[in-house]
């Protein structure tokens, strides 16, 4: 069976929550800054060139899925039981 790390023992399910909604949040920032890079290159005609992420895709899923993480787990976390 799966065992946390010990330096997790710590937090309660609300602050790993928490936690998880914070790295989705991060991940759609860095989605963000995916997308405004390509947005922001030069056109070249080269086949070599191009690439294909959907970056807006990912960006609008993990900010939704952090946010709603951060959402449920924020109440738990700052106010305790």
């Amino acid at each position: 069976m799966l065992q946390e790390p010990e330096f997790l023992l710590f937090a309660s399910e609300a602050d790993l929550v928490a936690l998880a909604g914070a790295s989705f949040i991060l991940l759609a920032l860095l989605a963000l800054l995916g997308d405004r890079l390509r947005n922001r290159r030069e056109r070249v005609e080269r086949l070599d060139r191009v690439g294909w992420v959907p970056w807006t895709g990912i960006f609008v899923a993990c900010a939704i899925i952090g946010g709603g993480l951060l959402a449920m787990s924020l109440p738990q976390a700052i106010f305790g039981s």
